[in-house]
């Protein structure tokens, strides 16, 4: 295995990530012109991107079993087929069942997609390089959000519903191509990672995955602190800034844009994180879904509309949020075998979606409650989105428990091994001591 094939293969990989994710999230631009096009309600709108995340999650464990059965190469290429046609759907989509179509294909797709890319880092890249590969993995897809935000947001409101999404299912046409002709899913002269055959050894594979404590606690991470950034871009980030924080479309782009540049600048500093401190992931998930839940706090709670900085210090917050969660696939990689990889992986991927998938529901559901109660004479008013917004927060929490509590499970599965995890603070003087030592020995002595 050379290291520049290595890096061709995941860059096509990359960008059928990329383009899946400016496929996920195109909606989250188009919340007000949705509103429009199909007469429909607040609750109407946020359904379309509830079920699309839904087939999205739903599907992430079969697609983690495919995958180990017939590898990344047909995943990727079928997953931007079904994309392609689910966004040719919602271009000539007239109607909320003709939307809702099109957007069910795009989440299938999806689903496909991320998953088959994770699953080829450690087939081509060395252990020792796998978590900061997966780091950027995660961060250059982000700038699909880029793609939603800008050129197609310019087409949307140049040229129109119909054109904007028909340059997407161009994007799709053209990863399909490249899937096809240049990624291969193991080095030449490897044997691929062979899943066991047939259903009853699929159904042992998933509950090993699932009986795996890291598995779990993979999952519970992601859960925690994905889905907030999922909900601010793909659906509700959006009108939130325009109608309720009175934004202009401008500022709008570049908090977005600051949203993904944010999570890119982190992503390697994550990556190198859980490298040198695999005993202190948990950790890490834990203090950034802390920063989610006060950044939150401090918008929500602020007199009247909340100042740019603070703004910006929230998507910053919820950028950080996107590579943190990457850490969930960093436990089902060391916790499980290879050929079980990709089902770990769906296990873990399904929580984040899932927590998002709730919180756009209730956040829509809420709204139109208030407005139907007569609390606010606009919709997508400032008070209604204080009270809609907050219901994150009982996500947060009980993520964060979760994640305490399967903590506790993987530690004694450890300790059980010969692995004691130190406490935090023995272990951060521990690291003060080696990097005396290390500074000592590259300082000259006297006389040399």
């Amino acid at each position: 295995m050379t290291a520049p094939r290595a890096w061709l293969i995941w860059t096509v990989g990359i960008f059928g990530y990329l383009v899946a994710v400016s496929q996920r999230t195109s909606f989250g631009v188009v919340g007000l012109e949705a509103t429009e096009r199909f007469h429909a309600t607040a609750s109407a709108i946020s359904f379309f991107t509830v079920l699309q995340l839904l087939v999205y999650a739903g599907l992430q464990i079969p697609v983690g079993l495919l995958v180990d059965r017939f590898g990344s190469r047909a995943m990727i290429a079928g997953g931007a087929v079904l994309m392609g046609l689910g966004q040719l759907q919602l271009a000539f989509a007239e109607s909320v069942p003709g939307g809702i179509l099109g957007r069910v294909l795009v989440g299938a797709g999806d689903a496909m997609t991320f998953i088959s890319v994770i699953r080829l880092i450690p087939l081509w890249f060395a252990p020792a390089r796998v978590p900061l590969v997966t780091q950027l993995t995660g961060m250059t897809g982000q700038l699909g959000q880029l793609v939603s935000v800008i050129p197609f947001a310019f087409v949307l409101h140049s040229a129109g519903w119909t054109p904007a999404f028909l340059m997407l299912a161009g994007m799709s046409a053209v990863a399909v191509v490249l899937v096809v002709l240049l990624l291969k899913d193991v080095p030449p002269g490897t044997d691929r990672p062979q899943a066991q055959q047939g259903l009853k050894a699929t159904g042992v594979s998933l509950a090993r995955a699932w009986r795996q404590p890291g598995t779990r606690l993979g999952m519970w991470s992601h859960f925690t602190i994905q889905f907030s950034g999922t909900v601010f871009a793909m659906t509700w980030g959006y009108p939130f800034l325009i109608s309720g924080q009175g934004l202009d479309g401008g500022t709008v782009a570049a908090l977005m844009g600051l949203y993904v540049a944010a999570g890119m600048a982190v992503g390697p500093f994550i990556g190198r994180f859980v490298s040198r401190h695999p005993l202190r992931r948990s950790t890490m998930v834990l203090l950034i879904a802390a920063i989610t839940a006060g950044a939150w706090a401090a918008v929500l709670l602020m007199p009247g509309r909340a100042p740019l900085w603070l703004l910006a210090g929230l998507v910053v917050a919820l950028a950080i949020g996107g590579p943190g969660s990457m850490i969930g696939f960093d436990f089902a990689r060391t916790f499980n075998p290879a050929h079980r990889i990709g089902t770990a992986t769906g296990i873990v991927n399904v929580g984040g979606f899932i927590a998002a998938l709730i919180a756009i529901f209730l956040i829509g559901l809420v709204l139109d409650v208030l407005y139907a109660s007569g609390f606010s004479n606009a919709l997508y008013g400032l008070d209604p989105f204080r009270i809609a917004l907050s219901v994150q927060f009982v996500l947060l929490g009980s993520g964060a428990a979760a994640v305490f509590a399967t903590r506790r499970k993987v530690r004694r599965q450890m300790a059980a091994q010969g692995v004691v995890v130190p406490p935090l603070r023995t272990a951060l003087a521990r690291q003060r001591r080696e990097n005396l030592a290390r500074r000592r020995q590259a300082t000259p002595i006297d006389g040399d």
